[in-house]
């Protein structure tokens, strides 16, 4: 049966916490919650606890008061799914591209495009020979078989995932790298003078955060960072496709900026950002953002006592280090799709909730917490790196249910079902109803003190 405890231990022990006042956390509920066999309700729990737990010891480092940490597993399933419960002005805005989506290849195999960015869906589909339609794109694929296409339009630099078994995954290469790494690594990477956390009503108060992130992973350890105080800048680059769906799921707390960096004076404008910084956190495939000047290494020189976030699809090690991929592609090709879908009659579907983006990003932000406390205690510039693939790793590792007690004819809950979970936030973008932060701090609540905000709608520079 599901274990939260034990989850959360797989989490404190790793970050050399085994000591840290478990006692202070209390978790209640249990899986199956959503309609999976995997215990998605119990990895969501565990990684939010966690960063309620770490905003607590930040607090503790501070005041010398301790708190409480609460949080529910149904409050933490429904968080592992947070954007398709975001509407606007009274509409769902949740939604994919009509191409992406799990197709038949010729030799019977399944495999899944992404193509919810306009830039990666025109490559594909000018690889397959196709249109941008469903029809025109499910006729190129049946005359293909599926390995050939996931090499094909990976080279073309877009991004495709065949469903693979759990054993295919396993045999694979990339599978053997990421069971080599653990959960999530918080590494000393410069020697620096501790700095003792700033004064403020809230944990994170005072702690200023580059985002340099997208989609939901990277954009979601801001916002949680956000959540608990911290001063949060997203930074956008001009041209860069963007969901404003997901910016608005990930944007709470945050002011929103732009910079080239393919340019020097872009660069020099994120190097003075730096040095006025407390974390560095990016998102993009492992080198790329060093390749602008920007490796944890070159950032803690510009700013000895950083705090840098690696985040990334299928981990900085192993031959596909560089593929780029999303939670659902990490899910077909990791094995987490053919389980879930195993013994039914239709097609493939994913998990119901994007869960390796929402608990990889929750780790994140509980690494940059420990980071930030072992900088007040030890000094030194740190790096935390995660991954979507060493996420789907450990939900395997937790468990699941077995046939005997499926789990995954569960209704796939509404916004009517969750109305209790939500709040009203009127925005720039319309009124939204989104999802209320999960956790629960019994001295310092969790909220954001700003609603999200479109990209670019601030100057590069820390307001005063």
């Amino acid at each position: 049966m599901p274990n939260c405890y034990a989850a959360l231990d797989d989490i404190l022990t790793l970050a050399a916490l085994s000591n840290a006042p478990r006692d202070q956390v209390q978790i209640s509920g249990t899986d199956p919650v959503l309609a999976s066999n995997f215990f998605i309700g119990t990895a969501g729990a565990a990684a939010i606890a966690a960063t309620g737990l770490a905003a607590a010891n930040l607090w503790q480092e501070k005041t010398g008061r301790s708190q409480s940490v609460s949080i529910d597993v149904r409050r933490a399933a429904m968080a592992m799914r947070s954007d398709r419960f975001l509407h606007r002005d009274g509409k769902n805005i949740y939604g994919w591209d009509p191409v992406s989506g799990i197709y038949q290849a010729k030799d019977g195999r399944w495999i899944q495009l992404h193509c919810n960015y306009p830039h990666h869906r025109d490559r594909t589909v000018t690889l397959l020979g196709a249109k941008p339609e469903k029809d025109s794109v499910t006729s190129a694929i049946a005359k293909m078989d599926a390995l050939e296409i996931e090499n094909a339009v990976t080279e073309a630099g877009s991004i495709a995932g065949m469903v693979r078994s759990p054993e295919e995954w396993a045999a694979h290469p990339q599978s053997s790298s990421v069971d080599a790494l653990p959960l999530f690594e918080i590494l000393k990477i410069g020697d620096n003078d501790p700095e003792p956390l700033p004064d403020g009503k809230r944990p994170l108060s005072g702690i200023r955060v580059v985002d340099v992130t997208r989609v939901i992973a990277g954009p979601m350890c801001g916002r949680t960072l956000a959540e608990h105080g911290a001063d949060v800048m997203r930074i956008s680059g001009p041209g860069l496709a963007f969901s404003e769906a997901l910016v608005i799921e990930t944007g709470h707390g945050k002011i929103a900026a732009e910079i080239d960096l393919g340019i020097e004076s872009g660069k020099e404008t994120m190097r003075d950002l730096i040095r006025s910084s407390d974390v560095f956190s990016q998102g993009y495939r492992p080198g790329t953002i060093a390749n602008r000047g920007f490796s944890p290494e070159e950032m803690a020189a510009i700013r000895p006592g950083i705090i840098c976030v690696s985040l990334s699809a299928f981990s900085h090690a192993g031959p596909w280090q560089h593929k780029r991929g999303f939670d659902s592609i990490v899910q077909c090709c990791s094995g987490l799709v053919h389980e879930h879908s195993q013994g039914r009659e239709e097609a493939p579907v994913h998990l119901p909730a994007q869960c390796l983006d929402y608990v990889t990003g929750y780790l994140g932000a509980f690494g940059v917490m420990e980071a930030l406390r072992r900088r007040a205690n030890e000094g030194g510039s740190w790096l935390v790196r995660v991954s979507l693939a060493q996420t789907a790793h450990w939900l395997k590792r937790l468990g699941r249910f077995g046939t005997s007690e499926d789990a995954r004819d569960l209704p796939d809950p509404e916004l009517s079902d969750v109305m209790d979970l939500t709040m009203q936030t009127e925005t720039k973008f319309g009124s939204i109803v989104h999802l209320a932060p999960a956790v629960t701090l019994s001295e310092t609540p969790a909220y954001w003190a700003s609603p999200p905000v479109p990209l670019a709608s601030h100057a590069p520079v820390w307001p005063s």
